[in-house]
């Protein structure tokens, strides 16, 4: 009996209360970390500051100087700039030849959008519906890597794989199939003296180059497509096409339009693939150079950039629309 008494008599003795706050720390990193922990919201305003300062100074201020510069014109004795507010450089973005350069880069950036997303999509199903354990981080080893090397490398091996003396002739050649690679070099849009100089060895860089940014994005939409509506659906009687046109498409579509962001953009926007790999015809990333470095036309090639700018903007509002930013 001694000892729960003894317990009880401990119990009831009145103990020190622990103190409220702690002690602050010495020093002058130690006051700092005090002052940062009672002020989280200036906390969060230092945190953000840098950044937002990089996007509005760097990037904001970059985008708001090329509008500006596109307002501009070139004289046409001197070569000078001259720095008059005028709509002169936009109209002459209406000649034809320019026209051409739109409609080629729109056109171009839509069937590698298009190839990409008919390509990616099983890839990015079976990841999201079978790939378990290992075989899902051999999917992401196998997505990701292309990424790791250099840019350059990959554009200039496909130039090699393309080129008359590359492995894909080899290929066509040792299944007697050079007759039918020749017809389709003879077809007078996409064809050229090989694939390496033609709108399909183009198009077939840029699929490649560009196909994880589709993948990755169209495979976290799948993951939340939830497996009781497939089965649900085929145990209504629904066929596999019925069940992937009515049920998995329309759930998986804001994880492709998000894809097709990036590869529509992308593909838009660059110059050195069409430079490498292609014909002698401009995209509008070659003409912009082309302006601003060999013919020193500044502001016509200011005035370039900004027709994908508003091109992307009416993109994206119509991918918020379809909620593709969910899928990012």
């Amino acid at each position: 009996m001694s000892a729960p008494v003894s317990i009880m008599a401990d119990a009831a003795l009145p103990r020190s209360a622990a103190p409220a706050i702690l002690a602050g720390r010495g020093g002058v990193f130690g006051t700092l970390s005090d002052w940062v922990w009672r002020h989280p919201r200036m906390f969060l305003f230092l945190m953000l500051t840098p950044p937002v300062l990089w996007l509005g100074i760097i990037y904001l201020g970059s985008l708001f100087a090329l509008l500006l510069q596109s307002f501009f014109s070139i004289d046409e004795f001197s070569g000078l700039i001259n720095r008059e507010f005028t709509l002169k450089t936009y109209g002459e973005l209406f000649r034809q030849q320019n026209i051409d350069i739109f409609v080629r880069t729109i056109l171009m950036a839509a069937l590698a959008t298009i190839a990409s997303a008919i390509i990616a999509f099983p890839i990015a199903y079976y990841a999201a519906r079978y790939a378990k354990g290992k075989w899902k981080a051999a999917f992401y080893l196998g997505v990701m890597l292309p990424l790791w090397s250099s840019y350059l490398v990959k554009v200039y091996a496909w130039k090699l794989i393309l080129a008359k003396e590359g492995i894909l002739n080899w290929i066509f050649a040792k299944l007697h199939l050079t007759w039918l690679l020749e017809a389709w070099l003879s077809l007078p849009i996409v064809g050229g003296n090989s694939l390496s100089v033609s709108y399909t060895g183009t198009f077939l860089v840029f699929v490649y180059v560009w196909m994880p940014f589709m993948i990755l994005p169209m495979q976290a939409a799948l993951e939340r497509v939830p497996a009781n509506l497939i089965e649900a659906s085929a145990d209504l009687g629904a066929a596999p096409r019925q069940t992937f046109r009515n049920v998995i498409l329309p759930l998986a579509m804001p994880g492709v339009i998000a894809g097709s962001i990036f590869t529509f953009s992308l593909t838009m926007g660059d110059y050195i693939i069409p430079q490498i790999v292609g014909t002698s015809r401009l995209f509008i990333g070659q003409a912009v150079y082309a302006h601003q470095g060999t013919a020193g036309n500044i502001p016509l090639a200011a005035a370039f950039t900004v027709v994908p700018i508003v091109v992307m903007g009416f993109y994206l509002w119509f991918a918020k629309r379809q909620g593709a930013f969910d899928a990012l």
